[in-house]
């Protein structure tokens, strides 16, 4: 065979991967592959003027794909500057693979930094390769490893001999995505014996449902059971949030959640975190009479913060299958007809709650500046019924959800942690892997400040995604957070008058839409909520990236 360099080696891996867009800021230690990319004009390198901005781009490509997407930062200061975000990557189970240049490992004297050491707490694998013979083999293990159930970021170091040394080892693609297997049958019949006498069960969703496909199997495994459903997590659609046994986002965290939680006999946790929260509390967040059935592709999860009394490893989406066929035959009659009258009172609970966020939004009609809800109802009525929606709302979270319905599993892509910057570039990366699709991004102006690099991206490689800044001039997400530290922390009364929130208010307010025109794409300050739809209407009309800068009410 033929001898290549390893970077031209690294070059075809991506093309027999499939990869169309490499993301990145480049930098010296990435010369051998930049100078090399004109000869690859089916990979298109995007370019971003920060770090923070490319994992953005390559994380909403690979979630809005269902592929691993590939980001090429420059050495450790590069690599230092996305690391919140592959932290936010890892943490939502993003399918990613990360690379980096590094120094000739022949510099050993003069120092160099273990990139794989520096992020291999963020990543599902991490290594770096030291001669070019590696690099074939390496990067097929990455795209293995970032694309198997449950799906993550690894990350690649390419030390600069690798990079210009030769190879003759074949360039083999990674094969198809390695699934979970179907949990152990005894233990799905011991589940499904217990969901079967629940007198009050509930079902607690996260992501790796919506990520295995499993909406469907879940919306008829709740109607099974009569079970009210909560979720753990809002950042995929992994239950219809219009059906009316949905009962938002729980919160265990709070002493409200855990009575909420407290109250059912049996839980069936699929494919969530049960249960992550940043604050300690010292109770469970089950009461001492709840049983658990929490049912995971990921199997460190199951019994990490929650013990539970009947793990099921293996697929969600397959997991529940196999649930709901017996649970019909063991429920018989009556119970089926307990679960019957269940649904009615979900179904009248949920016409109350429509009623009472609608008085809600009556009485801040008027107000100015806008209520985040009157913003949201407005975006509900404007989105197009094909869109893509990135949710970066943070503190707007509930507003938004309370008006927007998501019933498609294809319809929104959320943030996940506390790394706010996300939203600017996952709306890039989204609307390359989903051309034809209307994508917009609910941002708040604070994350929105954080990689408002972006702008400059999207205006020079014309991607016509429409941001919608929740203008609220402050980190409001993090006042909200001291609330919850003062009064389930600390036990204070949380009252209006406080005035600890340091560090917390924009004083010159955030400018997104100036900073905007000035990387030249559209940009429109809002503060009438009439004006909302129309300006939507006019961007997505345009076929060009827009800013459409909404002021609204942001206190606490």
């Amino acid at each position: 065979m033929t001898e290549i360099s390893g970077a031209r080696a690294f070059l075809h891996a991506l093309k027999s991967e499939g990869v169309t867009h490499l993301f990145g800021n480049p930098g010296t230690s990435e010369s051998a592959i930049m100078a090399l990319l004109p000869e690859f004009p089916d990979i298109e390198y995007v370019l971003a003027t920060q770090e923070g901005v490319a994992m953005g781009m390559a994380d909403g490509y690979a979630q809005a794909s269902g592929r691993p997407a590939v980001v090429n930062l420059h050495i450790e200061t590069g690599l230092a500057n996305g690391i919140s975000l592959l932290h936010h990557a890892m943490d939502g189970g993003t399918p990613l693979v990360l690379t980096a240049g590094n120094k000739d490992v022949r510099k050993l004297a003069e120092g160099r930094t273990d990139l794989a050491d520096m992020v291999g707490q963020f990543t599902r694998w991490s290594v770096e390769v030291t001669h070019p013979d590696q690099v074939p083999g390496a990067l097929r293990r990455a795209f293995q490893e970032a694309k198997a159930a449950p799906t993550g970021p690894v990350f690649v170091g390419l030390a600069a001999n690798a990079l210009n040394g030769t190879t003759d080892a074949e360039v083999v693609p990674s094969g198809p995505a390695m699934l979970p297997p179907v949990p152990n049958p005894a233990a799905l019949e011991q589940a499904a014996h217990l969901l079967a006498g629940a007198r009050n069960p509930l079902m607690v969703v996260g992501d790796r449902l919506s990520q295995s496909g499993g909406m469907t199997a879940a919306v008829d495994l709740a109607e099974t059971l009569g079970a009210g459903v909560y979720a753990a997590s809002i950042a995929r659609a992994n239950f219809p949030s219009g059906h009316p046994q949905f009962l938002g986002r729980i919160n265990p965290t709070l002493a409200a959640g855990r009575q909420l939680l407290a109250a059912s006999d049996v839980i069936l946790a699929v494919g969530a975190n049960v249960f992550s929260g940043f604050f300690y509390t010292a109770d469970r967040a089950l009461g001492p009479g709840t049983r658990l059935i929490h049912l995971d592709s990921a199997q460190r999860e199951i019994g990490k913060t929650e013990p539970a009394d009947i793990p099921l490893f293996g697929d969600p989406r397959a997991g529940m299958e196999a649930l709901t066929a017996p649970l019909k035959e063991l429920m018989g009659s009556d119970r089926l007809d307990a679960a019957s009258i269940r649904k009615d009172g979900y179904r009248d609970a949920s016409l109350k709650a429509r009623q009472a966020r609608q008085r809600a939004l009556e009485q801040v009609w008027d107000a100015r500046p806008m209520a985040p809800e009157r913003m949201m109802h407005e975006v509900a009525k404007a989105l197009p019924a094909d869109s893509l929606l990135i949710d970066d709302s943070l503190s707007s979270k509930d507003a938004l959800h309370g008006a927007v319905k998501f019933d498609r599993p294809d319809s929104i892509i959320g943030e996940r942690i506390g790394a706010i910057g996300w939203g600017m570039g996952a709306a890039l990366g989204a609307k390359l892997a989903l051309p034809h699709r209307p994508v917009l991004a609910v941002v708040g102006d604070g994350s929105a400040m954080m990689t408002v690099q972006a702008l400059w991206t999207a205006a020079s490689y014309n991607i016509p995604a429409v941001y919608l800044v929740c203008n609220n001039r402050s980190y409001r997400i993090l006042k909200l957070n001291m609330n919850i530290h003062r009064r389930e922390i600390l036990g204070q009364e949380v009252g209006e008058d406080f005035e600890g929130y340091v560090g917390m208010d924009f004083n010159l307010p955030l400018n997104l839409a100036g900073m905007a025109e000035a990387n030249g794409v559209y940009g429109r300050t809002i503060s009438d909520p009439e004006a909302i739809g129309p300006e939507i209407a006019k961007a997505l009309e345009s076929g060009k990236p827009a800013v459409l800068d909404v002021v609204i009410d942001g206190r606490v």
